[in-house]
């Protein structure tokens, strides 16, 4: 099994928050205030440095005033991403 933090999936899951929080006009280092972290905290997760926990993924999507279940399952519902076959060494 693939890392979390490099799979299509997870790379799936951050982009959608990434577009809720953009949809909300939010910028990063106003969600960074909400939550009461650093800016970077937002950057690092964004960008694929940092994994996010269950717990930080509800008061993220909290924070923008978002449902976290209605996010999830709207995760939930798109088609898994499939990592791409290795090839057998010849």
């Amino acid at each position: 099994m693939e890392k979390s933090l490099k799979s299509a999936e997870y790379t799936r899951l951050i982009a959608l928050l990434v577009a809720v929080r953009q949809k909300a006009g939010i910028r990063q280092h106003g969600l960074a205030k909400k939550l009461g972290k650093p800016q970077s905290f937002v950057a690092k997760y964004e960008g694929g440095e940092r994994r996010i926990d269950l717990v930080e993924f509800v008061a993220i999507v909290r924070a923008m005033d978002a449902d976290p279940v209605r996010l999830f399952r709207e995760f939930l519902a798109e088609e898994p991403t499939k990592p791409p076959r290795r090839r057998a060494r010849a």
